[in-house]
């Protein structure tokens, strides 16, 4: 199995500290509103992955935190006059809905923030004992200097990591590039004691607290966004390695590209933010999953008004091959060598796909009831690797398209199969095709087959 590991730059054979415990932790959201479309790129991305890892070894520890004390969350908890937890237990549970409905499997550990806060404490106070850390006005301090390998990550030197951030430059702070952390809080904000007075930690000590408790001192991969190489990673690995003697903090590291808007950066000033937790009330969760796994997780992938209808055409496809394959006797084939071999290629989704709709060709020209079988069973099989083609063929094609808000439901349409049924019968075909061609501009496609009369949601015309 080859991972592209941040850290070399390079493609390497992924070779886990212990086969039998591979352990991986992916940065989690800052829950303080919806999260759009960019966000859920690395849980679906990482969600591959563990699957994949899964097949191949016997146990595997997955952490993905979540975020739930932050001055964004601050802000919005002052602006409803509520506290934190009233907006962290909101959006946590808007995140956990949007995951399921992409088919995102439950990580094994998802710690919060304000449940690690003695770990974090503990942690910093072994910082600042090896001389890695100071305190200073009631904050305390990560000192750059100390640690020879900063920048190593991100390929980045001093000054341009200086450059390239927003680095508070404060009095207190032995030198610019220092970063917080723990800060204090004043009475209106959350806080706990701590050696240094009340206050919080900073953004970057929390996961390295978190994987330390979870998944011990030296973890096989961490994941995440590309913009969280620096600053954030890159203060991960400094802090953690210092914090554990020298030992290495992360083996692998693994970044997914950006997602983009029709070609832009998503902001909220360019009003192109898309909200996944919107997108749902129009589109199928697995067409959303789908068009994020079209293109490499390395690069960057452009959203734009095709992703969700290419999406749900890709999978009108495979759905559509299990559907004609009809009722097939049950099978143990698994996914075929080469569809997992792409996976295990640095999660080659692109080449994956490839091979899924390479099976749904040779189903939907089998002959024998033993290859449709196996056929089905190993397109299902490869599926659930990419976390794909979960539901009933006949669930798919009765969830609205991405375009169908104004489409019938399922009733109604079925009445009026049943109604050109019975024209048909009676030999008016004029109104048997009007009923065809209503339903058709209303965004339902009626297709007459050896097995009956099947529909489908379509894009209206």
């Amino acid at each position: 199995m080859q991972l592209h590991n941040t850290a070399t730059g390079r493609k390497e054979t992924f070779e886990p500290q212990d086969p039998q415990r591979v352990t991986m932790y992916v940065c989690g959201p800052t829950v303080y509103n919806y999260a759009h479309i960019g966000n859920y790129r690395p849980p679906v991305v990482f969600d591959v992955l563990a699957r994949v890892l899964r097949r191949r070894y016997p146990g595997v520890s997955y952490a993905r935190n979540i975020t739930d004390i932050d001055d964004k969350i601050n802000a919005a908890a002052v602006k409803e006059g509520v506290e934190i937890g009233v907006i962290t237990s909101r959006y946590a549970a808007a995140f956990h809905e949007d995951l399921a409905a992409l088919g995102v499997a439950p990580t094994d550990h998802e710690p919060k923030v304000t449940e690690h806060i003695p770990q974090i404490i503990a942690m910093i106070e072994r910082l600042i004992a090896s001389g890695n850390a100071y305190a200073a006005e009631g904050h305390v301090l990560f000192q750059v200097a100390t640690y020879a390998d900063y920048g190593q990550l991100s390929k980045r030197d001093t000054r341009e990591m200086l450059a390239g951030a927003r680095v508070e430059v404060a009095p207190y702070k032995k030198d610019p590039g220092d970063f917080v952390l723990w800060k204090p809080s004043t009475p209106d904000l959350p806080g706990w004691d701590s050696p240094w007075g009340r206050g919080r930690p900073g953004w970057h000590i929390e996961c390295s607290a978190m994987a330390e408790a979870l998944l011990g001192d030296t973890i096989d991969i961490h994941g995440g966004g590309h913009d969280l190489v620096f600053p954030h990673h890159e203060n991960e690995r400094a802090q953690s390695t210092c914090a554990h003697g020298g030992k290495i903090f992360a083996r692998y590291w693994l970044h997914n590209g950006f997602v983009t808007m029709n070609s832009e950066k998503m902001s909220k000033s360019l009003g192109n933010v898309l909200l996944v937790h919107e997108m749902l009330k129009h589109a199928p969760g697995e067409a959303i999953r789908m068009g994020l796994l079209t293109g490499h997780y390395r690069q960057p992938l452009d959203w734009n008004d095709e992703t969700i209808p290419d999406a749900r055409r890709k999978l009108d496809r495979l759905y559509g091959a299990l559907r004609d394959a009809g009722e097939v006797a049950p099978s143990d084939a698994k996914a075929p060598e080469a569809f997992v071999a792409a996976l295990e290629d640095d999660l080659n989704t692109p080449a994956a796909l490839a091979e899924l709709f390479e099976l749904a060709r040779n189903l939907n020209k089998a002959e024998t009831a033993e290859d449709k079988s196996r056929l089905a069973a190993q397109l299902r099989d490869a599926g659930d690797l990419l976390g794909l083609l979960h539901q009933p063929p006949q669930a798919w094609f009765a969830l609205p398209s991405a375009h169908g808000d104004g489409a019938p439901e399922a009733a109604e349409i079925e009445g009026l199969i049943a109604q050109r049924a019975a024209a048909k019968k009676a030999k008016n075909f004029e109104e048997a095709d009007r009923i065809r061609d209503d339903l058709k501009a209303r965004g339902v496609l009626i297709e007459d087959s050896a097995q009956g009369t099947r529909w489908r949601y379509v894009d209206a015309e």
